[in-house]
């Protein structure tokens, strides 16, 4: 096989894909994974370069859906000596397409590789553990055995919000696979959040708690977390494609430049209308209003204190920036580096994709 392929020209084993969802649901839930796929392949028609698109077979012949990107003007050999690849690790509910804006600015200097996670998008969808700690393992394994097929001895690691914390997972477990590891408005780093001190006229601080949420939206929190989190788009059946669309316009407006039309949030149902299985599996490890169950500030001290470390924050996302500061504190603030993106929220590389590869890629240059 060519190991350059445009999005015309993928691999067959995508024909050999079947639905996740039995017979019945297509008259009543609308996807299949024929249908995430004819999404994806609408995004991914607007790369520029040599795209490789294929499913790595683990050991346990679990398949991981790949792209691997490469600068088409450098096909030819040099006798520089070859640039630590990129991996971008995507966050929960997402898929590969969501890094168009990045891939062809980012693989100009150095092969770039995107998959989705097991359990999303096109990658199998396993039995996931209940255990938090077994889930997150799943996860990790999956990532490490990825890296073993594709043949990566060292990556330059970027994990976005739930990508984040499973690449500092990773990168614990496996230090030396790892030149610098960049996360991305990572999920799961504070702890959950405990009653704080405060003032009363007259008196010392002390411990108070703050009257929180009302009764209703405490009940209403309760039910939800029996379930998975993106049940509801599943459940609502032929209006799942409008739910997204309507508590999502968000994803429209990021590519409106790309599309006109409801591509990308037609490609986010896809990618979460399927079985559930890594969704499963994050709420495994996730506690009342999405808190990790071991929250990765526990651990961060873990990382070899000579790993460079950078994360990045959309200045307004909703994210808090003060656990890269914690971070920073935690471990060698030589070595770890805080950086603020203006302009951006959660989803830093599609609302400033010119500025984030920018920064990304000068971290890249200073790895190599």
């Amino acid at each position: 096989m060519d190991p350059v392929m445009t999005t015309a020209n993928i691999h067959h084993d995508c024909e050999t894909e079947t639905s996740s969802v039995s017979s019945w649901w297509p008259s009543w839930r609308p996807t299949s994974m024929s249908l995430l796929k004819t999404a994806e392949s609408k995004i991914l028609s607007f790369i520029q370069n040599d795209l490789w698109a294929r499913f790595v077979t683990l050991p346990n012949q679990e398949r991981i859906w790949t792209l691997s990107i490469t600068n088409k003007t450098a096909r030819k050999p040099t006798e520089q000596a070859p640039k630590t690849p990129l991996v971008m690790v995507h966050g929960f509910g997402g898929g590969v397409g969501l890094w168009v804006r990045n891939l062809d600015g980012l693989c100009r200097s150095r092969p770039v590789h995107v998959f989705d996670l097991l359990g999303f998008g096109r990658s199998s969808r396993p039995f996931f553990s209940s255990d938090a700690s077994e889930a997150e393992e799943q996860f990790v394994t999956s990532i490490e055995q990825w890296r073993q097929s594709v043949g990566l001895e060292n990556m330059i690691l970027l994990g976005h919000s739930l990508g984040g914390y499973l690449a500092t997972s990773y990168a614990i477990q496996y230090p030396s696979r790892v030149s610098h590891l960049i996360l991305v408005d990572p999920w799961g780093f504070p702890e959950r959040r405990q009653p704080e001190p405060q003032q009363h006229e007259g008196q010392g601080t002390e411990l108070v708690k703050r009257s929180g949420p009302p009764r209703w939206v405490k009940a209403v929190a309760t039910i939800v977390s029996y379930f998975n989190p993106l049940a509801v788009i599943r459940v609502a059946g032929p209006w799942g494609p409008g739910l997204v669309n309507r508590f999502r316009p968000d994803f429209k407006r990021k590519f409106e430049d790309l599309f006109d039309d409801d591509t990308m949030t037609q490609y986010i149902y896809h990618c979460n209308a399927q079985t559930p299985s890594g969704e499963v599996g994050f709420r495994a490890m996730t506690e009342s209003l999405g808190w990790a169950k071991k929250p990765m500030m526990h651990r961060v001290n873990l990382l070899p204190p000579s790993m460079p470390l950078t994360m990045l924050y959309g200045a307004q996302s909703w994210m808090d920036s003060s656990s890269g500061d914690k971070v920073a504190q935690i471990r060698n603030p030589a070595d770890t580096r805080v950086l603020l993106i203006n302009g951006a929220s959660h989803h830093v590389y599609a609302d400033q994709p010119e500025e984030f590869n920018r920064v990304v890629e000068n971290i890249c240059t200073s790895v190599d």
